[in-house]
């Protein structure tokens, strides 16, 4: 059975980032990167882009400044007796790989097994989130992702499966496209029992 409850009080899944001003010695990195890459940094098409590029590195590793435990905090109790597995299937997200800074593109399949209360749906979303936002290794994050649940909500059981694409193989490298890496973190009874990890898998396969 598949738990759809949420709050009300979430409005946009994530907030944009705040209006920064870049310093000078980070616009001059992204000139003198663009330089090295064999472009003019003050070409009229380019003046501008160091700036924006700043900006733009700032929102994709704005999970560095939120604590994506914090969205876990409240729950709710007056779930009507419900025990059963609840899953957030197909969370799309994107993060950047530690090694090459290239883009990982994905999505999210989280679930837990409640033992005394819920949270809101959209929250396992901002914790994916929170934690994609930083440069990362899909092993890593799908890792952290599993144990920041675990850690919070004290549920009978975590499971967490992320499938995404990453640019360090498409666009460089072996350049490979249509390759999708699969990871997953099972806790609690999805690690211990055979038949709630299996029962989990299916309700995930179903997407």
């Amino acid at each position: 059975m598949i738990h759809e409850h949420d709050d009300a009080e979430d409005g946009d899944l994530v907030a944009g980032p705040p209006e920064v001003e870049v310093p000078d010695h980070v616009a001059e990195a992204i000139r003198t990167l663009i330089h090295w890459a064999g472009d003019d940094p003050t070409r009229e098409g380019l003046v501008d882009t160091p700036r924006r590029v700043a900006k733009a590195w700032r929102e994709y590793c704005a999970g560095y400044a939120d604590d994506p435990g914090h969205h876990l905090e409240r729950v709710f109790e007056e779930v009507g007796g419900y025990d059963d597995i609840v899953l957030l299937r197909d969370i799309p997200f994107q993060s950047h790989c530690e090694h090459h800074m290239a883009p990982i593109i994905g999505r999210a399949h989280i679930a837990y097994l409640p033992k005394d209360h819920v949270v809101g749906i959209s929250k396992l979303a901002r914790v994916l989130h929170g934690f994609a936002r930083r440069l990362q290794v899909q092993e890593r994050l799908t890792a952290e992702v599993a144990d920041c649940i675990w850690k919070h909500l004290r549920p009978r059981g975590v499971a967490v499966v992320i499938e995404a694409t990453h640019g360090c193989m498409t666009s460089r490298g072996v350049r490979t496209p249509g390759v999708t890496m699969t990871t997953s973190r099972m806790m609690g009874v999805f690690r211990d029992d055979e038949r709630s990890r299996k029962e989990v898998l299916a309700l995930i396969a179903k997407g």
